[in-house]
């Protein structure tokens, strides 16, 4: 149980790094970002996945739309709009964000797939909301009031919300696939999305500069081979050993993790809107996920007793 802790409290700093290595490469355009990252994490992935991907080629064509549905949002779109927002925002506003996500996703659920909600988990979801508020309004009624808000900071909540999307999708289609297999299949799909957008960026804004600079390759060969595939197996056993909801509750720690390496590595100054706000964002989404590991034990019994 100690190990898989472990490897959860590693993978979120994992995926901190994430937006920390995607702030510090962001002179690159975030599609040519998206585009290297899923470029490098499929031939990294293609090695484990290949065998499984041979042997189950009906599984992938029975299950295309699915599969598309993984591509267009966890791959390209979820990807694209956070490096997009880190042209604009801090990582620290960004992490605090994103930690919002099970929220978002239990709001989503609620609306799509007809789960309950209880007086807890709208609580929760309320106290998380206020929080990511306030901190895209830089603590500020009148900043808020006036619209005057960091687009950047839009951006994150759009890629939130893009993510939620994907994890529907996950919840309902994943037990279908091979691991590996099914991670070599949709970053191919995503890698095959992908070039006709990174040619049209390239096209408008001209072949990225930067890289001929061999500290930016070093940042998307972290974008390719630690958030797309260290950090999926660490996450997977995890999960596996622990529960996926027990699991989700570690995300709380991304803003903690993503704030001190936005202090050591990039001089960025956490302010107190961004404390508040994370503090409001945190406590709301341990309300929503205790919630509902209690709501989903007490189906099991019911279960079990009928």
């Amino acid at each position: 149980m100690l190990k898989s802790y472990l490897f959860l409290i590693i993978t979120v700093m994992i995926f901190s790094g994430n937006l920390l290595v995607g702030k510090a490469i962001n002179e690159l355009p975030p599609v040519t970002i998206t585009f290297f990252r899923c470029l490098i994490a499929f031939l990294v992935v293609l090695p484990f996945g290949f065998g499984q991907f041979r042997r189950h080629t009906e599984i992938w064509t029975t299950n295309w739309k699915a599969l598309l549905g993984y591509a267009l949002t966890g791959i390209t779109a979820f990807n694209i709009l956070v490096y997009l927002a880190l042209n604009y925002t801090t990582s620290t506003n960004a992490g605090i964000v994103e930690s919002a996500t099970p929220v978002f996703a239990i709001i989503l659920s609620f609306i799509f797939l007809k789960e309950r909600l209880t007086l807890i988990q709208l609580v929760g979801v309320a106290i998380s909301f206020v929080g990511a508020v306030w901190v895209i309004a830089e603590g500020s009624l009148q900043l808020l009031f006036s619209l005057n808000i960091n687009v950047g900071d839009l951006f994150m909540l759009a890629a939130i919300f893009v993510w939620s999307i994907y994890s529907m999708i996950v919840r309902q289609h994943n037990h279908k696939f091979p691991v590996y297999g099914g991670v070599v299949v949709i970053l191919g799909m995503g890698i095959m999305i992908l070039i006709p957008l990174v040619i049209t960026e390239w096209a408008i804004l001209g072949f990225p500069q930067g890289l001929d600079q061999w500290n930016l390759w070093l940042g998307l060969i972290y974008l390719g081979v630690f958030p797309s595939f260290i950090a999926l197996i660490l996450w997977n056993k995890g999960v596996s050993d622990i529960g996926p909801s027990l699991a989700s509750v570690f995300l709380n720690l991304l803003p903690f993790f993503t704030t001190i390496g936005a202090v050591l590595f990039l001089n960025e100054k956490v302010v107190a809107a961004q404390i508040v706000g994370g503090i409001l964002v945190v406590t709301g989404v341990i309300l929503v996920n205790t919630n509902f590991r209690k709501l989903r034990n007490l189906r099991r019994r019911k279960k079990i007793e009928s």
